[in-house]
């Protein structure tokens, strides 16, 4: 089968309340030997991999008001723009999800332009929580997200009730129509789910499980 290898599309993600310093070590050296497009990682341990991952192609990811999205805009830009000074390329937020939930269009554009302001040109990609909203929603905020200046949609923080689903990804990108990536986050731990996941039009994949991915994508690729 002539699969193309989905390791440049993949952030490899560790974000356990239990990570400790080695396990980080270990995720970006297996980004670097593997080619994924970012290592994931708690905001505490965004120095280490800026450190162990310098010089390679690999980007910084981290997390910024996490994973519930509630903490004030203040608190998510500040984070935000320590993760950047700190080494951080790429970050991505939780929107507020019960201001969506209550209509408050406002005040989500403005929670996501306060960190897409900080970030100071980092990619910012933000969590929708999509398990949570009505597809009508999900399709209004992934636009915001254009608005915003953001450069992803993403669908789940993993930590919800709800992973990423194939219609969801396919409902953001129409939504966005390429004006902004698309990242599928949450229950993707093999290679069928992840093609599955870029074939609805994902272009970022976020997973714990990307090694184990790859791999089986070279099987398939060699039968």
């Amino acid at each position: 089968m002539n699969f193309k290898s989905p390791a440049s599309r993949i952030d490899h993600t560790l974000l356990k309340a239990d990570t400790r310093s080695s396990q980080v070590r270990h995720l970006c050296e297996e980004a670097v030997e593997y080619g994924f497009a970012s290592v994931c990682i708690p905001p505490f341990y965004v120095p280490l991999a800026a450190d162990v991952l310098y010089g390679s192609e690999v980007a910084v990811a981290t997390v910024v008001g996490f994973p519930l999205g509630y903490a004030s805009s203040l608190v998510k830009a500040f984070e935000a723009q320590d993760a950047v000074r700190r080494g951080a390329a790429e970050i991505d937020m939780v929107i507020p999800v019960g201001a969506a939930l209550e209509g408050r269009r406002d005040q989500v554009l403005q929670d996501i332009r306060q960190v897409v302001a900080a970030a100071e040109g980092a990619r910012v990609k933000v969590i929708l929580e999509c398990c949570y909203l009505e597809d009508a929603l999900k399709g209004e905020l992934a636009r915001l997200v254009v608005e915003a200046g953001a450069a992803y949609v993403k669908t789940s923080t993993g930590f919800g009730p709800g992973g990423a689903t194939t219609a969801d990804v396919a409902l953001l990108a129409e939504a966005v129509a390429g004006r902004v990536g698309v990242k599928a986050a949450g229950g993707i731990r093999d290679w069928e789910t992840c093609h599955r996941m870029l074939a609805a039009g994902a272009t970022r994949i976020g997973t714990s499980a990307g090694v184990t991915i790859v791999e089986q994508w070279r099987r398939q690729r060699d039968l």
